[in-house]
């Protein structure tokens, strides 16, 4: 996969050659950095598989952080079936960067984000029987419990964020409860392709600005890899991605650096 960058007299054009994707963007865009925070919730789903000790999340968080991750992001499930408490507890005594806790608004994970203090915790919805997060959270609908759990959050020091579709609606709910950034699911555009992965990048684009004359932070994640990141990387209003399964994958096959070192060229 190749990347490059080609000028015209206003703006540059970046050309994927795997991919026949034309992006243009002005100089101010191409100036600016997109943030990378690296979900190591697979490293430690691959421990579990034998509930041995390695491979250690902590120690890929190190890796992915001396390979230039700006932060790292885990989610801490309440069936524990990857992440457990001692790593996040390890993962806040270690990380110097940004550490962003993924967690249902439950008053068994406040209690724990209370007492760990990660940077951020973005607040997700949760299911028992689901393989990855479905959806964003519905905050007309849960709105009234997860208010009381962000303020706590935000007296405490941590930025609140809420995993949220790319709606209007929810976007404004999101700053009437006291947001104080929003994460874009970016699943239905990753599924996509043709007109319809257009018309998912149009909302989000839409959904980015939105967020962003809000005065909210606006980042983006779920379901992005080496071939669809560029587009939503490119969005103005986003500052910061949060990707995992994909650099986890490749990650088995070239190294967590490499991995890490490659999704940092193609966001930037």
């Amino acid at each position: 996969m190749v990347y490059y960058y080609r000028r015209s007299s206003h703006e540059y054009t970046l050309i994927t050659t795997n991919w026949c994707s034309f992006v243009s963007i002005s100089r101010s865009e191409r100036m600016r950095t997109v943030r990378l925070g690296v979900n190591i919730d697979h490293v430690a789903t691959l421990r579990q598989a034998r509930r041995a000790q390695d491979p250690d999340p902590v120690a890929a968080a190190a890796l992915a952080t001396l390979a230039g991750a700006d932060g790292i992001t885990v989610h801490l499930r309440s069936d524990r079936r990857h992440i457990q408490d001692r790593d996040l507890e390890l993962l806040r005594q270690t990380v110097r960067t940004h550490l962003n806790l993924e967690m249902a608004a439950t008053e068994e994970m406040l209690d724990l984000a209370l007492r760990v203090r990660p940077d951020a915790v973005c607040l997700v919805p949760e299911r028992p029987d689901e393989v990855t997060t479905q959806g964003g959270l519905d905050l007309m609908r849960v709105g009234n419990r997860v208010a009381p759990v962000a303020r706590k959050l935000a007296s405490a020091g941590i930025q609140v964020t809420f995993f949220i579709e790319a709606e209007p609606s929810q976007i404004r709910q999101a700053k009437k409860l006291g947001g104080q950034a929003v994460e874009i699911n970016t699943d239905g555009y990753s599924k996509s392709k043709g007109r319809r992965q257009k018309s998912e990048l149009e909302a989000v684009v839409r959904a980015a600005r939105l967020a962003h004359s809000l005065g909210l932070e606006v980042h983006a994640g779920h379901g992005l890899d080496y071939h669809n990141v560029g587009k939503i990387a490119a969005v103005p209003e986003i500052v910061e991605l949060n990707i995992g399964h994909a650099i986890v994958a490749r990650a088995v096959l070239v190294g967590l650096d490499r991995a890490v070192r490659d999704m940092k060229k193609l966001i930037n």
